[in-house]
């Protein structure tokens, strides 16, 4: 056998056969952070809920901006590059350097955020908006802590080791889940009281997850004591891409948070039923705990997506980069067109399950206490909004990776940038249909990612060449086949179940779905199921390569 060859495909298995890893471990965190979820949410749906999903979408904004967003893929890439060219001992020092200013950077944001949110508490107001800013105080130094965090997951991750930022969550989702579910309690009827506790939970587990994270580079050889001098030679280029990509992926993240700024502003509550926009008055579309049951659909429709597609790029990044750093084009297209054939399986046999069985899962999850069945049903029309882009969104995180692989950070933004207008008019134009409310940003989104998915397919394509477009489209077909026989047999079980209880219908259909579709691709030869299912072998002989079959 060919030694070349034998070692790429033994580092590509190892990659993707970490997916599976993560897969398993994310599975278990996101049960975790599904019974936090229900603890929150069973407090009820109303303006006190509202602001503590708007105040968590804050430190959250920064989160994604920096720990899993502009950070992080300018980080892996030089990261791995300098591993690849100058050996372990340099890479330990440039990772030292970026914890130190990024830390740094960091609390001096910190610092000017909680002075913004204690001005904003002090001034005349009504009540829910002061509360919505002693939680943002409250939880906002979370920032710090999970982007330090991120930092250090993909620093393991360019390692090869993937366990640890895989359960990392767990420990967040353990203490609000002792907050939310033993701890609050204990405040019987006050419910500010109760979800004061739920916040101070957010930020004494940042601190427990970093300690972790830092602990374990230690162990495993990395210079964890942050520095700012000397500069590493890697540093600049990081900087170089992550100016650019800070001002665009900002604009992209902060209308996230516009989203939830404006399901706040657009709610009616006892005081005001209309929006005073320069004079106008606008009528509020929404009712109070909008935030609340749009983010109960949202942690359903990421559940999957966390459990499955997250898992696979964050295994086949730091892969990508290797081949990227290497020029290896040939593995590069061929693992690109591997992982989106499994993002596309996994995405649309997903979203068809959660759009058809959105109303008794919803139910069963969330429908207790002071989350009323109605607000479950409410919860579940966002839920089959969402539903109707999985696959986009699943496609969306192999397609990213692909492009911060090539270190080009900025193709993904400026088109997602773009959306964002598309995105705003949709909400719009959708939001004061009646009864629509909140299914306004599901709908939105599902489409606002189908374009953005589509487009980054079409521009990697021209940039690489063709990687596979023939398999793809095969490899659609078959899932849309395995996706009818699913929902013919769902759809004919729910019909017998007739009026059963919710546990019996979900404890029935998913898995009768899941083996009709698993059946229906089998017989037409996938071989995205065993990879799904663990069945990658190591071949004697090298795989013909996409560029030879086109």
């Amino acid at each position: 056998m060919n030694t070349k060859f034998h070692d790429e495909h033994t580092e590509r298995e190892h990659f993707f056969s970490s997916a599976k890893t993560v897969a398993v471990i994310t599975l278990v965190s996101r049960v975790f952070g599904m019974l936090r979820d229900m603890a929150i949410t069973s407090l009820g749906a109303n303006r006190l809920t509202d602001a503590y999903g708007l105040a968590f979408m804050i430190p959250n904004l920064f989160r994604r901006l920096f720990g899993e967003g502009a950070l992080a893929s300018v980080f892996v890439p030089v990261f791995t590059e300098t591993t690849e060219k100058e050996g372990f001992e340099k890479a330990s020092k440039l990772f030292a350097n970026s914890l130190g200013l990024l830390a740094m950077f960091l609390a001096a944001i910190m610092v000017i955020g909680q002075i913004i949110f204690v001005i904003i508490a002090l001034l005349p107001g009504p009540a829910d908006r002061k509360f919505l800013m002693v939680l943002a105080t409250i939880m906002f130094p979370y920032m710090l802590t999970v982007c330090l965090l991120a930092l250090g997951s993909a620093t393991m991750n360019c390692r090869g080791h993937f366990t640890f930022p895989a359960a990392a969550p767990i420990i967040f989702n353990i203490f609000g889940i002792v907050a939310a579910w033993w701890l609050a309690p204990l405040l019987r009827s006050n419910l500010q009281g109760r979800l004061l506790i739920v916040a101070f939970s957010v930020i004494t587990a940042g601190v427990a997850q970093l300690i972790a994270v830092l602990w374990i580079l230690h162990r495993s050889g990395f210079n964890v004591r942050p520095h700012l001098k000397p500069v590493e030679a890697g540093i600049r280029p990081m900087i170089k891409l992550l100016g650019p990509m800070l001002l665009s992926l900002g604009f992209l993240q902060i209308s996230e948070l516009f989203q939830g700024a404006i399901a706040w502003a657009l709610t009616a509550t006892e005081a005001s039923k209309t929006f005073n926009l320069f004079g106008w008055a606008i009528p509020c579309p929404l009712t109070a705990g909008v935030i609340t049951r749009w983010n109960a659909a949202k942690a359903l429709y990421q559940f999957p997506m966390g459990v499955l597609a997250i898992p696979l790029g964050v295994a086949v990044f730091p892969l990508l980069s290797r081949y990227a750093a290497r020029g290896d084009t040939i593995n590069l297209r061929d693992s690109i067109n591997r992982a989106l054939r499994l993002s596309l399986m996994e995405g649309m046999a997903t979203g068809i399950g959660l759009y058809i069985l959105a109303e008794p899962i919803m139910k069963l999850i969330y429908a207790r206490r002071n989350f009323t069945p109605r607000d479950a049903l409410e919860a579940a029309f966002v839920l089959k909004m969402y539903a109707l882009g999985m696959w986009a969104y699943c496609s969306y995180q192999i397609l990213v990776r692909a492009f911060y692989s090539l270190k080009d950070t900025k193709t993904p933004v400026k088109v997602s940038c773009v959306l964002v207008f598309l995105n705003i008019a949709l909400i719009f134009g959708t939001i004061w249909i009646p009864d629509f409310e909140a299914g306004a940003f599901g709908l939105s989104t599902a489409v606002t990612f189908a374009f953005n998915a589509a487009i980054l397919m079409y521009l990697l394509r021209k940039r690489l060449g063709l990687f596979g477009g023939r398999k793809i489209a095969v490899s659609f077909a078959r899932t849309v086949v395995g996706c009818a026989v699913m929902a013919g047999v769902v759809y004919l079980l729910r019909y017998q179940l007739g009026g059963a209880r919710n546990w019996i219908v979900v404890l029935v259909c998913i898995p009768a779905g899941a083996i009709a579709f698993f059946a229906a691709v089998r017989l037409l030869g996938a071989p995205e199921l065993r990879e799904l299912m663990g069945g990658i072998k190591a071949s004697k002989e090298p795989e013909t390569s996409i560029s030879q079959q086109q």
